[in-house]
């Protein structure tokens, strides 16, 4: 009797997982609320790429600075300022030169609303730091600033353009 619960409590904690890895993963979550951006929304590639089906973008699973090694990002993601951010575009990686850093909207599109810290499917995302990144969009109001977004949290917001922040680089399919 004993070898049966332990067999049965295994396959439950499969059957969790295994869910898990369909909907997303979260290293904290808000379990009341919906996954926003399930696994199942994304097309993994081989190459540290992975293709967002709702809005057809190819994203880099690592941030810039991290090696996608063995299914994981590894290393720390680098610091840029948001001119150094820009600088990025046209970055060579899996065999696609015209990689870019995403606009507000774009970047907005692959958080995760029922995780935080960070607010991303860690399953399609891994390693992502809990901190800020830059997008392409220019603040309207204050041309000292741009809107990036906050992966802690998950909002997108203006800051400083000479702030250090992350870059996840996108590419049209």
């Amino acid at each position: 009797m004993n070898t049966i619960l332990k067999l049965t409590t295994g396959l439950v904690s499969l059957c969790f997982l295994g869910n898990a890895i369909a909907n997303g993963s979260c290293t904290n979550e808000n379990t009341a609320i919906p996954y926003s951006t399930p696994s199942s929304d994304f097309t993994l590639h081989d190459n540290g790429t992975v293709t967002h089906n709702t809005t057809g973008l190819m994203w880099m699973r690592c941030s810039i600075g991290q090696t996608w090694e063995d299914e994981s990002c590894t290393g720390d993601a680098s610091g840029f300022t948001w001119q150094q951010a820009l600088a990025q575009n046209g970055t060579a990686y899996a065999g696609y030169s015209d990689w870019r850093v995403p606009n507000k909207n774009e970047l907005a599109s692959i958080l995760e609303q029922r995780c935080y810290n960070p607010s991303i499917n860690e399953a399609i995302f891994p390693d992502t730091p809990a901190n800020h990144f830059w997008s392409s969009s220019p603040y309207a109001d204050y041309s000292n600033y741009a809107l990036g977004v906050n992966v802690g949290i998950g909002f997108v917001y203006y800051y400083y353009k000479g702030n250090d922040f992350h870059v996840r680089l996108v590419r049209a399919r």
